[in-house]
């Protein structure tokens, strides 16, 4: 004699709604995910991209949240070829905080890095570094506009903690075209003390 074992009708439903559910967010997710990655400059001189950077607006991410202003991005470049990175912003309550990480260009280009701030010992785990796109940059190297290609990160950056209003546009534009939500965007304040 066979046993046979009976669902019950609510669990099938459970199940039924779980899956349908399931390929709805699936679905969404092939409908929202733009068809291709942004498309970087063709070709970065990385001693002209050194130094001191103001973030200008960033989509709110998380870790950057206790970052009320004054954000900057400071590159070096080290004997290893590889850049050195000193992220730097103020707190709500006028603490400055500081983050050190190590950007590796991905190819010749040097327009695509990726970045640890992981301990150095830990920085060869390969998914532990972020995606560091340079999408759009001027040719005097004044402002750069520099994202992931997931589209979940987005910087606009600029030489001064001031970017006129007419250029900073100009960058947003770009970020819209290349497939970026930018109604997301969030100007950074700086205080200009030192």
């Amino acid at each position: 004699m066979t046993t046979t074992h009976v669902v019950p009708s609510h669990k099938i439903l459970k199940r039924g709604a779980m899956a349908l559910l399931g390929f709805a967010v699936l679905g969404s997710v092939a409908i929202a995910a733009p068809a291709n990655k942004p498309q970087t400059v063709s070709q970065v001189d990385l001693n002209r991209y050194l130094g001191k950077w103001y973030e200008v607006a960033r989509f709110p991410m998380y870790f950057q949240r206790k970052c009320a202003s004054d954000v900057t991005a400071t590159y070096g470049l080290q004997t290893n070829g590889k850049v050195s990175v000193l992220n730097q912003c103020r707190k709500a309550n006028g603490e400055n905080i500081a983050s050190q990480g190590e950007a590796t260009p991905i190819d010749k280009s040097n327009s695509k890095l990726k970045v640890s701030f992981l301990p150095q010992g830990l920085r060869w785990i390969p998914f532990t570094k972020g995606d560091y796109w340079i999408l759009k940059l001027d040719d005097n190297y004044q402002t750069a506009l520099v994202g992931a290609p997931n589209r979940k990160y987005l910087w606009i950056l600029s030489r001064t903690p001031n970017l006129d209003e007419q250029t900073y546009q100009q960058y947003v534009e770009t970020a819209k075209q290349q497939g970026f939500d930018t109604s997301k965007l969030i100007r950074t304040p700086h205080s200009l003390i030192n």
